[in-house]
């Protein structure tokens, strides 16, 4: 078993015994959170749904991130994440919602945001919203790969 199959086996445990359930808004992962929990047989008993706002548009039209905190603070940051991830929230039924936002490589790096530079977000009904940044190595395949890990090791730290 994997790292991120691993992950998802003790977050499904978790949520299950805690009657939890997440949701996921994903830019740079592309979906992959999502699959890798839905992986999972059993995993609609506790995988509420998923986006990918690949897109600023997707952002703003899918889970409500506004335009004034894209233009201000760029769609790689810990505000458009916290949006993102309050926005799941908004939009769901999900208790936990995990967001995350980066820049996967090989192109989009700024000298402020370099390639691997990914935000992410999690937010638990009623609660405040938790925000990190974090700086992975590698190839695109690897910066994915990281965050997909790191996002679900977060939502196992969330329920």
């Amino acid at each position: 078993m994997d790292s991120a199959a691993a992950l998802v086996s003790s977050l499904a445990r978790a949520c299950v015994a805690k009657n939890i359930r997440i949701g996921t808004v994903e830019s740079c992962t592309g979906g992959m959170i999502a699959a890798a929990c839905t992986e999972l047989a059993g995993s609609s008993g506790w995988f509420e749904r998923g986006w990918v706002t690949y897109s600023n548009e997707a952002k703003i039209e899918s889970v409500g991130v506004t335009h004034d905190t894209l233009m201000q603070h760029g769609a790689v940051s810990e505000a458009t994440a916290r949006e993102m991830a309050v926005g799941g929230l908004v939009h769901s039924r999900a208790d936990v919602c995990v967001a995350v936002t980066g820049i996967a490589g090989p192109s989009g790096a700024t000298p402020d945001k370099p390639i691997g530079l990914v935000c992410f977000a999690w937010a638990t009904r009623g609660k405040s919203v938790r925000a990190e940044t974090q700086q992975f190595a590698g190839d695109r395949s690897a910066v994915r790969s990281a965050a997909m890990q790191h996002a679900l090791a977060g939502l196992l730290n969330s329920v």
